[in-house]
């Protein structure tokens, strides 16, 4: 009998359906254990140590910290003023550490998201900053703010996850005053192709079949057209790369464990032959690693902004009004 790995000890909270992609319920035990894990010594045995909690998820925050400073940066860049912000799919609390309360005016952010331990991973530094944090454990498929009572709405990398990003989206707006804004970013694009694509060859090679260990991607065009559905306007959709490289596949592996981020797809398969995985991690070196024998994980965040709207906000001209011909301008 071949050996197996387990990627995941949740198992799905109900039944499958068409509509009912990803197991919530396992997403937020991933993140809620992953707030919480400790490492291990030599003996693969957890330190007791309670100063050692969140470990490992703090040491992964570096794909969270990136998007969050681009979040802020964009919202900096709107000229507005936003004395409360809510925050979908918080977690720890990154956006905070990169808010410039001058530029936004922000005096109350409220951190929004699934799993209560993630939301209070670092809740001991929030006397470092000049604004109110509250908490809350908020479901992005069912919002609890009332219509047109939001001037902002910023999410936090969460809605890749959710099974009716549609609906999500039409709360949101629903949610956001005349002329507010929504400013967000989700994982999609390319994000961990390499990871996916070697997995598959491995598999198909091994076992004759396919398993689904990475979450199913969206692309920028298709958030165009869900902000669009959502009513939203001035939207503004783009895609950003990062490349990380890590000394093995098992590494990235564990990083996604880490930042809460494994696979929670329905129908997943949440054991993986040996074999295959060692079969994977060859392909992977094979297909994408460098010459240094390191390997590329790719993380394509979206980044989207769009606006409720408002009869006193400013609307794109007409076609043809220009006064100008851009041939001549260049």
């Amino acid at each position: 009998m071949s050996s197996s790995t387990r990627l995941l000890q949740a198992t799905p909270t109900s039944t499958p359906t068409p509509y009912r992609i990803f197991d919530r319920g396992a997403k937020e035990i991933q993140r809620s254990r992953a707030a919480i894990r400790r490492p291990v010594d030599n003996s693969g045995t957890a330190f007791e140590d309670e100063s050692k909690r969140g470990t490992l998820s703090r040491q992964t925050d570096y794909i969270r910290e990136f998007c969050a400073q681009s979040l802020s940066e964009r919202l900096l860049d709107v000229d507005r003023k936003f004395p409360t912000v809510v925050e979908l799919g918080a977690g720890a609390g990154h956006l905070r550490k990169h808010l410039d309360v001058r530029g936004t005016g922000v005096e109350k952010l409220i951190m929004c998201d699934t799993s209560e331990a993630l939301l209070n991973r670092d809740k001991d530094k929030d006397g470092e900053y000049p604004f109110e944090i509250e908490r809350r454990i908020v479901d992005e498929e069912l919002l609890p703010f009332e219509s047109n009572s939001l001037d902002c709405v910023v999410a936090s990398g969460s809605l890749h996850w959710t099974n009716d990003l549609p609906g999500a989206l039409i709360q949101i707006q629903r949610a956001l005053k005349p002329d507010g804004v929504f400013i967000g970013y989700m994982l999609g694009g390319d994000t961990l192709f390499e990871l996916r694509t070697s997995l598959m060859v491995a598999e198909l090679e091994r076992q004759g079949g396919l398993s689904v260990h990475v979450s199913p991607m969206t692309d920028t065009r298709d958030v165009s057209s869900l902000l669009s559905r959502a009513n939203f306007t001035l939207q503004t959709v783009d895609l950003d790369e990062i490349t990380v490289y890590y000394p093995g596949m098992i590494e990235i592996m564990q990083d996604l464990q880490n930042m809460g981020e494994s696979n929670a797809v329905s129908n997943r398969n949440t054991f993986l032959h040996r074999d295959t995985l060692i079969a994977a991690a060859a392909t992977y070196q094979a297909l994408h690693g460098t010459e240094e024998g390191h390997l590329p994980a790719t993380f394509a965040p979206i980044f989207m902004i769009g606006w409720k709207p408002s009869p006193e906000q400013r609307k794109p001209l007409e076609r043809g009004a220009a006064s100008h011909s851009l041939k001549d301008v260049l």
